[in-house]
C-alpha cells in the first residue's frame, strides 16, 4: 500500500456505517453541563492551592483554600439540583475533586505543618486520614441510592478536612509552631480519620428545603452566626467542626443508653 492510499484506509476503518449501509444509528457526542462543574473545577483547584502553599510554608493561605473548596464543594451540588443539571459525568468529577481537596489536600498540609517531625508515625497518620477519606467516598458512592438522606454514615470527609484545616489555622493564628504540640495534631488526623470510616450518623442536613418560607428569626440566626463567625474565624470554625465531628459520638450515645433502658425496663403486662 502506498503512503497516498494510508489515510484512505484508516478513514474508512476509524468511519462508522452510515444508516443506509448498516441499519446503525451513528452515535451522538453528548456535552457537559458547564455551571456545576465550573464550582467542581473550583474546589478543585482550592485543594490543588492548598498543597502548593503548603510547599512553601504558608499555612494559613493553605488552611483558607480548604474551607474554600468546602463551599464550593456545598454548592455544585445544589447548584446542579437547582438547575436540573445532574449528570453522571459530574457525580465521578465531583467525587475525584474531593479526593484531591478533602482527602490528600488536608493530609498534606498536617504532614507540612506538624507531623513531619515525627517520622514514620507522622506520615502514617497523614496515610490513614487520605486513604479513609478515599474508603469514604466510595462507601457514600456505593450506598447512594439506599442512604437515609437525612444522615451520613461517617463523618463526611469535607467536615474532616475542615477540621483539620481548622486546627492549623487557629495554630499559626496564635502564632504556635505546629511542631510543638505534633501529638494533638497527630491525634485530631487519626480521630478525623477513623470518624470518616465509622458507621456513626451525622446530620446531612439535605432535608433543608431552600424554597420554602421560613419564620423571620432564621434569618436573624443566620446573621447571628454570621457575625460570630467575623468575630474570630479560626477558633469559631475549628470549635463548630469540631463540635460537628464529636456529634456522631454523642448520637451513638444516646442510643447506646436508650437501648439499655428498654432492655433494663420489665415487660409490661
Amino acid at each position: 500500500m502506498s503512503s497516498d492510499s494510508a489515510p484512505d484506509a484508516r478513514h474508512a476503518v476509524a468511519s462508522p456505517p452510515c444508516d443506509d449501509e448498516a441499519g446503525s444509528v451513528k452515535p451522538t457526542r453528548r456535552g457537559i453541563y458547564l455551571l456545576p462543574n465550573l464550582f467542581t473545577t473550583g474546589a478543585l483547584f482550592a485543594g490543588f492551592y492548598a498543597i502548593v502553599q503548603a510547599m512553601n510554608g504558608r499555612f494559613e493561605q493553605a488552611a483558607i483554600a480548604i474551607f474554600i473548596a468546602m463551599v464550593l464543594d456545598g454548592l455544585d451540588g445544589r447548584v446542579a439540583r437547582m438547575t436540573n443539571t445532574q449528570s453522571a459525568f459530574g457525580a465521578e468529577y465531583d467525587s475525584l475533586a474531593d479526593m484531591v481537596s478533602f482527602g490528600v489536600a488536608p493530609a498534606l498540609v498536617m504532614y507540612s505543618f506538624a507531623l513531619k517531625g515525627m517520622g514514620k508515625l507522622g506520615w502514617i497518620a497523614a496515610f490513614v486520614f487520605c486513604a479513609a477519606a478515599a474508603l469514604r467516598l466510595a462507601r457514600f458512592n456505593t450506598m447512594l441510592a439506599v442512604q437515609d438522606k437525612r444522615w451520613f454514615l461517617g463523618l463526611p470527609s469535607p467536615a474532616a478536612a475542615a477540621l483539620l484545616a481548622g486546627y492549623v489555622w487557629i495554630m499559626v493564628d496564635n502564632r504556635i509552631p505546629g511542631l510543638d504540640l505534633p501529638w494533638l495534631a497527630w491525634a485530631i488526623t487519626v480521630f478525623a480519620g477513623v470518624s470518616m470510616i465509622s458507621n456513626l450518623h451525622y446530620y446531612s442536613g439535605k432535608d433543608i428545603n431552600l424554597k420554602r418560607s421560613v419564620p423571620f428569626v432564621v434569618i436573624v440566626l443566620v446573621a447571628l452566626s454570621f457575625s460570630l463567625v467575623s468575630i474570630d474565624p479560626p477558633s469559631v470554625l475549628f470549635l463548630l467542626f469540631l463540635g460537628y465531628a464529636s456529634s456522631g459520638y454523642v448520637l451513638w450515645a444516646q442510643r447506646h443508653l436508650r437501648r439499655k433502658r428498654s432492655a433494663a425496663l420489665p415487660p409490661s403486662s
